[in-house]
């Protein structure tokens, strides 16, 4: 299992652009539909808790899924995972990027990423807001929140613990 772990989340570190949100395709679909570890609902109850945890959104998934499936161990692996190939990619860039960072090519590969993260994260969402807008309660919590955080500039963390106690209010 700890292979399994190991291998899934180095993918998933390897081939996802843009961390954080735009990683949960790459792990929803090695975590539920590849491997069968969790069900969709099971994973938006991590994605949740982990949103609410301190560090970045995909590796808190990382340690919960690898938790879950092989306890303190798993969490290690899966966690080291997911991050082991930035580390190695960010530390090959630093011996090169004062040498490569005035190049045309390498600006114009850095513009061209930029919209694949931004369709990776709406994708995230869109598939997430399907499990989690379930009625009418839910999408006006979604709307004053994203209003707040969007228009207001609503501290996230006020945001979130005011989306939990209106959960608690109208459910």
């Amino acid at each position: 299992m700890l292979l399994k772990l190991f291998i899934s989340f180095f993918k998933v570190g390897a081939f996802s652009f843009g961390g954080g949100y735009a990683m949960l395709p790459f792990i929803q679909q090695e975590v539920i539909e590849a491997n069968k570890w969790l069900t969709h609902s099971d994973f938006l109850d991590m994605l949740a808790i982990a949103q609410i945890t301190p560090g970045p959104v995909s590796i808190n998934v990382a340690t919960f899924v690898g938790h879950k499936l092989s306890g303190i161990l798993g969490s290690i692996v899966a966690t080291t995972a997911v991050i082991l190939p930035s580390f190695i990619v960010v530390l090959l860039i630093s011996f090169f990027f004062e040498k490569f960072q005035e190049s045309k090519t390498v600006q114009n590969m850095f513009k061209g990423l930029r919209p694949v993260v931004l369709g990776l994260i709406a994708s995230a969402a869109i598939d997430i807001g399907k499990e989690t807008i379930i009625d009418i309660k839910s999408i006006g919590i979604a709307i004053l929140i994203f209003c707040l955080i969007s228009f207001k500039r609503f501290n996230m963390i006020l945001a979130l613990l005011l989306a939990g106690i209106l959960g608690v209010i109208m459910y």
